[in-house]
């Protein structure tokens, strides 16, 4: 960076080294403007990260629909919704995807992780009774296996 940008940036910045002053508090200053940086841009992609939930509708008459995604880095997820009735079974597995394990994480309308835990990957997820109202199904990659990117297929079946 040249002398004069670095003029015009610590101006802008009201980072000038003032006569007298030590050295070690223009430093701060800096680390101060840094920390601030960079706490701006995690809120900031947090803030874009947060997604809607896509909500399930099964067609007329059925039970069961194939729902698919993609995700697209280790910590990505996508976030469904589906509203069903007080003492029905809810159930969720993963479809296909041998190689693309996923992870299930099923929380009922009072925002309570529920469903039975199955000793691999949890891509499969049941519930019974249900509570009536909206359950949220989050779909993340499966933190035993190897990291992927791509599309993935689970059911959800409502009886």
């Amino acid at each position: 960076m040249s002398a004069r940008c670095e003029k015009e940036l610590s101006l802008t910045l009201g980072l000038t080294h003032r006569v007298g002053e030590p050295e070690g508090n223009m430093k701060g200053r800096y680390l101060i403007l840094s920390l601030m940086i960079g706490a701006i841009v995690f809120v900031s992609s947090s803030v874009v990260s947060a997604q809607t939930p896509t909500r399930i509708k099964f067609g007329r008459g059925a039970v069961r629909a194939n729902v698919s995604g993609t995700l697209n880095s280790f910590r990505g997820k996508r976030v469904y919704t589906i509203r069903v009735r007080e003492g029905q079974t809810l159930r969720t597995e993963q479809v296909g995807g041998a190689s693309r394990r996923i992870t299930i994480v099923m929380r009922d309308p009072n925002g309570d992780e529920v469903g039975d835990l199955d000793a691999s990957c949890n891509n499969r997820r049941e519930v019974s009774p249900t509570l009536s109202g909206d359950y949220i199904i989050e779909v993340i990659e499966c933190r035993k296996a190897d990291p992927w990117r791509g599309r993935f297929t689970f059911r959800v079946t409502v009886r």
